[in-house]
């Protein structure tokens, strides 16, 4: 992911496009309500595409648009294509820079678009993250993309691509990658795949659960024996719920670390009023940042003007242990902590009554919710309750 540093630049600020016709689009969801005169509480128009939803047996691209890691860790990468076959019945389709390691922007640019322009394929699935996604996705061409709009899986670094797709008007779902989810060691996590297969095959609105237990703690990719291996889980501690407003708006968010960076370089984000109307929703990676970075970032959402506008934050069950920083269960227990005061608190200088719920199962742990990235969300706070379209 990215470095620690002071954060610059000003914020990327959408401009409004002209309203545009989608090629085989089907119908536009709405949310928001256009704004009349002297009306300050109507909130401006977000249109998504409603996407079709996969059937068995159809076609999906497997990228590398950050690190090519099938080309590194190829019987981890063909665990994964099993099971999309075995327990998902999709057909996996390679692209030229899926294994490529060191594979150039331009060639994974082309993978992206090649991808979505193809018809026969049906949805893509990024098969890890990376680091450098920044450098290119704000350069690719628009056309491809919003003419052959079809659902995108991926997490990390990949919130740069499904940044660019919320833009124009395609949703995403924020999670699933190939080399972690499907080619979980010994088997897939249940609770992952009842809600990939939400993601894949369902349609409307369903209540989101939380893991009875977690794990953060990886086995070695580097040694094929692991595959067999099942990871040790703890006790998940459910929900951390702070305020008590109900709400509903459209998701919007990714990779601390990766918002950081669109931050940081100016790159073109939701604007301003269009934050009136989202649910903002992050998490921490494998760099595990430190309390100090996290607030540094969700400062700098609050000095932007975001953290008033939003009308909820989710934050992710942060991953506390990683093979460079191998820590205890003691100190992973106070990591997370600190973590979930650090967001409420700095939440709460700029917004003193949105819904804060934090440790979802979003992000660098398992179980995963590929959460709905560009769809409704709603917050029950009476019941404690969370919903969100797929």
């Amino acid at each position: 992911m990215v470095g620690h540093r002071p954060l610059e630049a000003s914020i990327g600020v959408r401009i409004p496009a002209p309203q545009l016709t989608y090629a085989n689009s089907g119908v536009l969801v709405c949310y928001g309500s256009y704004a009349k005169s002297g009306d300050r509480g109507a909130r401006p128009i977000i249109s998504m595409k409603k996407l079709q939803k996969l059937k068995r047996g159809n076609k999906i691209a497997i990228l590398s648009p950050s690190f090519a890691a099938p080309g590194k860790w190829p019987h981890v990468y063909e665990l994964g294509l099993k099971r999309l076959r075995e327990v998902f019945e999709l057909e996996p389709v390679e692209f030229p820079a899926t294994r490529k390691i060191g594979a150039s922007k331009e060639e994974r640019a082309q993978d992206l678009i090649a991808a979505f322009e193809n018809k026969e394929i049906q949805g893509v699935i990024a098969s890890l993250g990376g680091d450098d996604q920044v450098t290119y996705i704000k350069n690719l061409p628009v056309e491809p993309f919003i003419s052959n709009p079809k659902p995108f899986f991926g997490f990390s670094d990949n919130t740069h691509f499904a940044n660019f797709l919320w833009l124009h008007g395609i949703p995403s779902f924020y999670g699933g990658a190939i080399l972690t989810q499907f080619a979980m060691q010994k088997q897939m996590d249940e609770f992952t795949v009842t809600y990939l297969n939400r993601a894949f095959f369902e349609e409307g609105e369903f209540e989101l659960t939380s893991s009875e237990q977690y794990n953060d703690v990886g086995l070695d990719w580097n040694d094929p024996a692991t595959l067999d291996h099942a990871r040790v889980y703890e006790p998940n501690g459910g929900w951390a719920w702070n305020g008590n407003k109900d709400s509903e708006g459209i998701t919007w968010g990714g990779c601390l670390e990766s918002i950081d960076e669109l931050l940081r370089h100016g790159v073109q984000i939701p604007s301003l009023e269009e934050f009136e109307n989202i649910i903002l929703m992050t998490e921490t990676s494998e760099e595990i940042p430190s309390s100090g970075y996290v607030f540094s970032v969700y400062r700098a959402l609050g000095e932007r003007g975001i953290l008033k506008r939003v009308k909820g934050v989710f934050a992710g069950r942060p991953k506390a242990w990683e093979f460079n920083n191998q820590k205890s269960a003691e100190q992973k227990m106070e990591y997370r902590k600190e973590q979930r005061e650090t967001i409420l608190n700095t939440v709460r200088s700029y917004n003193p009554t949105v819904s804060v719920v934090q440790n979802v199962d979003f992000g660098h742990t398992d179980p995963q919710i590929p959460m709905p990235y560009g769809k409704n969300v709603r917050i029950d706070s009476v019941n404690k309750k969370l919903f969100a379209e797929f």
